[in-house]
């Protein structure tokens, strides 16, 4: 069986940068204050990872929990916000209409996850899904995919990945899947191809476009 896994915030769904403005929020009810911008580089990687990356080493480490509970119930204030970017469903079902296994690589938790895949709106066409309790350790590190992997019983050789973080790039590579980048989550194709993207898109509807001159295009040809 061949299969693409996606990527689901800033790929599939329009979330990044709500990501970012709740990860301000909680960053500053902890009296830290850090910039969006910062944030918004490290939106991809798991809530331990991205605290790690953007607070001092010799903080009191007591607090980061507390900083993770105060993003997801910011986020959560958001959820019935929350939009698919044009081209998503249908990229989706596009897929799975061709004979590919469509796995959500996500590292969302499992109330998010619920929430995305609604918002998603192609459970049909959805082989399988991942969340934050498959995988000890998230993005970069290959864990989440892996567990997609495993969830759909594919190869990394016979598996594209989508998705539009630097982050996304660098775990599909040490699994030696290649990765389709997506600018829409707000990283530019210059930073995704130097990352080590194999093409890079505008959005799903632009990969939708593209689909059959596309990596997964390629992918059923071979």
């Amino acid at each position: 069986m061949k299969g693409v896994l996606f990527d689901v915030d800033g790929t599939l769904v329009d979330s990044n940068y709500v990501h970012v403005l709740a990860w301000w929020q909680a960053f500053r009810q902890a009296g830290v204050d850090v910039p969006m911008a910062a944030i918004h580089r490290c939106v991809g990687m798991g809530g331990g990872r991205l605290i790690e990356e953007l607070l001092d080493d010799g903080r009191d480490r007591s607090g980061d929990e507390q900083i993770k509970a105060a993003h997801r119930a910011v986020f959560s204030t958001y959820w019935p916000a929350l939009r698919r970017f044009d081209g998503a469903r249908e990229v989706v079902d596009r897929a799975a209409a061709e004979g590919l296994a469509v796995v959500l690589a996500s590292s969302a938790e499992e109330a998010e996850l619920a929430v995305l895949r609604r918002v998603i709106d192609a459970d049909g066409s959805i082989t399988a899904a991942t969340s934050s309790a498959d995988a000890d350790n998230s993005k970069p590190a290959p864990d989440i995919l892996q567990a997609a992997l495993d969830a759909a019983g594919l190869r990394a050789e016979d598996t594209v990945f989508v998705g539009d973080a630097v982050w996304d790039i660098q775990a599909a590579g040490d699994l030696g899947i290649p990765c389709i980048g997506l600018e829409c989550g707000g990283t530019s194709a210059d930073v995704l191809t130097q990352a080590g993207a194999a093409e890079v898109y505008r959005n799903p509807q632009d990969l939708l476009e593209h689909f059959s001159e596309s990596a997964l295009g390629g992918l059923l040809r071979a």
